[in-house]
């Protein structure tokens, strides 16, 4: 599937045009005035707005300037499925159908500002309307990966005290399944051709309602969205961001017009140089790598002009301090592995989280002296390039998926054979990594094939949780190394997976 959508990041950034204005001393040109009336708070010679909301501020800006001949006809939206069907929306029609949303949730299923919706689509054109129409409306979006099992949608429900979901005909079964123990949960919404009792049809809803819905006034720090993060030494935590967080800051960015792919950009995990080297020698382009993490975005990244060192992810990306700290929050001279972190006093950056909703306590771990610590290892050369060690809470990032070890451990526990089990990352040609499971067994299938039982134990964690989630290995032992309190030691078996033992 590919799909453009002018003002969300995109994976691939495209080469500028002949440039006809100067800015910061450099020659560029600025995508739009909707983006050039914010040159003053980039500068720091204007405070950055009390109110904010990127429907009408952005959106509906650019829709005005296409109505006014000012802008070229190319669209605001463009969406292509597998099987080559395709979708354009201009910024008119883009407004036009998202405010026929905005009512669909405002009046048909009486959601007001600050209400939390989760929705559960595949990327569909829909899954964009409900985005921008939440926006309109001051209702805070919940995403979810439509990989989501029964207990996982459970988990969300009742945590996010959601009283909206939309999703699929092929998960309302699921949904359906726990909806009892969901008391806020007022509404249900199918994206689906066909009908199903006790839901609302998305589609008939949208399409025959008016388009006449005003913008909603939003503080910049009012709630946006809502991340669930991966659970690793317990549940996935809620993620909070603001309209100012994840609206406001990608306009301090400067996206400029691009026309031709000329460079490149990875996220998600670190590539290693193989794959660099032969994106080039196909392509003829270098792989500029960047990283983050769903509590700030981008923190690091290699800029176009920069020098690309393979294994780098760059250096630190505007508006951030980023630092190697140890477990003091002292600063770590280059070379040293530590702690990769952000520093958070005594001005909190514009683009971090609100906070961990709910979990007043995960907060302040977060945070250590006058820096956010990120959770991640690595260290910092003499140039200020940034090299990805590992996670410090043994966090598997599998084909870009991130796995917390403590949901496989949590759903392989359940099955009755299993007496003890650690999960930690394994090395792998085809995902970089993926999930092992190390199962102390139960007396009594001691005898049991183990073939067999590796396919049922991978099954079960399939039907518990998230089928990405399941041990692509299992390695049955008679005990787990412990400390001398009898905590697992995860590191050793980890390094051992990774030959650095």
């Amino acid at each position: 599937m590919k799909l453009l959508f002018k003002l969300q990041s995109l994976k691939l950034l495209w080469t500028l045009k002949p440039p006809n204005r100067t800015f910061h001393g450099h020659l560029r040109l600025l995508s739009s005035d909707v983006y050039s009336q914010y040159e003053s708070i980039r500068q720091g010679k204007q405070e950055i707005p009390k109110y904010f909301n990127f429907a009408s501020d952005v959106l509906d800006k650019w829709s005005e300037i296409e109505k006014a001949g000012k802008r070229p006809s190319n669209p605001a939206f463009w969406w292509v499925s597998g099987e080559g069907e395709e979708v354009k929306w201009s910024f008119e029609e883009l407004g036009f159908l998202s405010r026929k949303v905005a009512n669909v949730l405002t009046k048909e299923c009486g959601l007001q500002k600050g209400d939390k919706l989760i929705v559960i689509l595949p990327r569909i054109p829909e899954w964009w309307l409900v985005k921008v129409a939440c926006m309109r409306a001051g209702i805070v979006i919940i995403p979810g990966t439509s990989q989501l099992s029964a207990k996982d949608i459970l988990y969300r429900l009742q945590a996010s005290k959601a009283k909206c979901i939309i999703t699929t005909d092929k998960l309302a079964p699921a949904v359906d399944s726990v909806a009892s123990q969901c008391q806020l949960l007022k509404t249900k919404l199918m994206v689906s051709k066909g009908s199903r009792e006790g839901w609302l049809n998305f589609t008939e809803l949208y399409q025959n309602q008016s388009a006449d819905h005003s913008c909603i006034k939003t503080r910049i720090q009012d709630p946006m969205v809502i991340f669930f993060t991966s659970g690793t030494t317990g549940s996935p935590k809620m993620t909070q961001h603001s309209q100012g967080s994840l609206g406001f800051r990608p306009l301090l960015s400067e996206r400029y017009k691009f026309m031709n792919l000329k460079y490149c950009v990875s996220g998600g995990e670190p590539l290693n140089p193989e794959v660099m080297e032969q994106w080039k020698s196909q392509t003829g382009l270098d792989i500029h790598e960047v990283y983050g993490q769903t509590e700030m975005g981008i923190i690091c990244c290699v800029c176009k002009g920069m020098k690309i060192k393979p294994g780098s992810m760059g250096k630190a990306a505007p508006l951030y301090d980023v630092q190697i700290v140890d477990k003091n929050a002292n600063i770590l001279p280059p070379g040293q592995q530590g702690e990769i972190a952000v520093r958070s006093k005594p001005i909190r950056p514009l683009g971090f989280f609100s906070e961990y909703l709910d979990n007043p306590k995960k907060t302040a771990e977060s945070e250590r002296g006058d820096f956010y610590v990120t959770g991640d290892r690595g260290t910092m050369d003499e140039e200020g390039y940034f090299q990805f060690i590992g996670r410090d809470d043994d966090i598997i990032i599998s084909s870009g998926y991130r796995i917390g070890p403590f949901e496989v451990e949590s759903a392989l526990i359940e099955h009755p054979a299993v007496v003890e089990t650690a999960v930690v990352s394994s090395p792998d040609p085809l995902r970089g990594e993926v999930v092992k499971a190390f199962v102390v067994l139960s007396p009594t299938f001691s005898s049991t094939d183990l073939e067999s039982l590796t396919r049922d134990l991978q099954d079960h964690v399939k039907k518990t949780t998230a089928p990405y989630k399941y041990p692509r290995k299992v390695e049955f032992v008679k005990e787990l190394p412990k400390t001398i309190t009898g905590k697992i030691k995860r590191n050793e078996l980890r390094d051992k997976e990774w030959g650095r033992m």
